[in-house]
């Protein structure tokens, strides 16, 4: 091959590559402005159906507004009770009574420990 015919062929390839290129960014384009009608789409569809199903489905009957306060009222009874168990906690470690006695584990050891006892 010639030096002449490698250049025209090198030039050719350029162009080709050139074409390329813009055909790609065209068709880059046109899948960014396909995506972000898609986006708008479902935004409106999401719309449309909130506003089709939305308000029936989430709509209380009048016997069913006491739910939401039965539940709080739950939770205040869990709060109430662990309240009470720490207050009961921390009284019992404020006030040392004699009659509660140490815990120690006296007399619990396992059988093959050998005991001595001293007098």
């Amino acid at each position: 091959m010639s030096i002449a015919t490698l250049r025209d062929e090198n030039e050719r390839l350029k162009a080709l590559l050139a074409q390329t290129q813009a055909a790609l960014r065209e068709h880059q384009g046109a899948l960014a402005a396909s995506e972000e009608a898609r986006r708008r789409l479902e935004i409106i569809l999401g719309e449309l159906r909130r506003e089709k199903f939305g308000a029936k489905s989430e709509k209380l009957r009048p016997d069913q507004y006491h739910l939401p306060l039965e539940d709080v009222e739950i939770a205040q009874g869990i709060l109430d009770a662990a309240q009470e168990r720490a207050e009961k906690v921390i009284q019992g470690r404020s006030r040392s009574d004699p009659d509660q006695g140490s815990h120690r584990n006296r007399g619990c050891l396992p059988a093959h420990l050998p005991r001595v006892e001293r007098v």
